[in-house]
């Protein structure tokens, strides 16, 4: 993309950083975040000057309406995520990712975004076994009253509005599902950074469950090329994509092993009793993303555990 202005809801956040640093230089882009993650503010990009910070929350309409005045692209990345966080705060877990999605849509058909406008979804969309999924497969979700499924409910409900607004208003939506991705930049929870830093320093790898539940990981670079690839290819417009890695596939067990031996640690996994509900399999097809976009992943996880591994020390020191 070149000469575009592009709206980055979650633009404070890890996916979003990592696509600024590509797209900023020969861009306008304005993030719109509540900073309630926030890698941006302590990354090189922080006083970029193609880059319009805008403290807003997607439960605001009105400043969403304001803030996308004018813009060509919109990237709708802001969401509850995280298992801990999901399940200390179902309800503002759904408002957010519902009526949020929902806000983003509106705002974006009354500002008559013209370019692009891509909503990243969820692969727990899948449910609990999930093997070489394709998009067209039934999505499953939990039992209700289980907070743990209250992240991928709100994320398919986000899905079926943004599919609504494509058929009803012609607007050119594509709909992203993620796959497990991480890599340096990340915040919050997810494994593979939280097993890094503790086999960096020795200490004790906790896993919840037995540790046989399976995951296929994405490199944070790959993920943004899959993502930049959806906005660039008009036949992208009106489809759902799985971005992941289905070669980078190991269990939790195997996770923590291959991190302590890439990084030579001395780190003990220790097996926990299970926290929550979770997932058992997550693995996706990418023929689709193959066939349309032309997307493959690069890095493996043995590369992408090492430069995760050399961005926090570069960080922490």
């Amino acid at each position: 993309m070149n000469n575009k202005k592009i709206f980055i809801t979650g633009g404070a956040g890890f996916i979003a950083n990592k696509l600024l640093e590509l797209i900023a230089d020969t861009n306008s882009v304005i993030i719109y975040d509540n900073f309630a993650r926030d890698t941006f503010s302590c990354s090189k990009l922080a006083n970029h000057p193609n880059i319009q910070v805008v403290r807003g929350d997607v439960l605001d309409q009105e400043g969403l309406l304001r803030a996308m005045k004018g813009v060509h692209v919109v990237i709708h990345a802001a969401a509850i995520a995280g298992i801990d966080t999901v399940i200390l705060n179902p309800t503002k877990t759904m408002r957010v990712n519902m009526i949020g999605t929902a806000n983003v849509l509106e705002a974006a058909r009354i500002n008559k975004v013209a370019d692009r406008i891509v909503d990243l979804s969820t692969s727990e969309v899948f449910g609990g076994m999930a093997y070489r999924v394709n998009e067209d497969e039934s999505s499953v979700t939990g039992a209700a009253g289980e907070a743990r499924w209250s992240y991928a409910v709100s994320k398919l409900a986000g899905e079926h509005l943004a599919a609504a607004y494509f058929k009803e208003y012609n607007m050119p939506i594509v709909t992203i599902r993620p796959f497990n991705v991480y890599g340096p930049g990340q915040t919050g929870e997810g494994a593979i950074l939280v097993f890094i830093k503790r086999a960096l320093k020795n200490e004790d790898i906790n896993i919840y469950g037995d540790g046989t539940r399976i995951r296929a990981w994405c490199y944070v670079d790959d993920f943004v090329d899959g993502l930049l690839r959806c906005i660039d290819k008009p036949e992208a417009i009106g489809n759902s994509f799985n971005i992941g890695n289905p070669r980078a596939v190991v269990t939790i067990y195997g996770l923590a092993q291959t991190i302590c031996r890439v990084l030579n640690s001395k780190s003990k996994i220790c097996i926990k009793p299970d926290l929550s509900a979770d997932i058992d399999l997550r693995i996706p097809s990418i023929e689709k993303a193959r066939t349309v976009l032309g997307f493959d992943p690069r890095v493996d996880l043995e590369e992408g555990i090492l430069r995760t591994s050399e961005w926090l020390i570069t960080k922490e020191r």
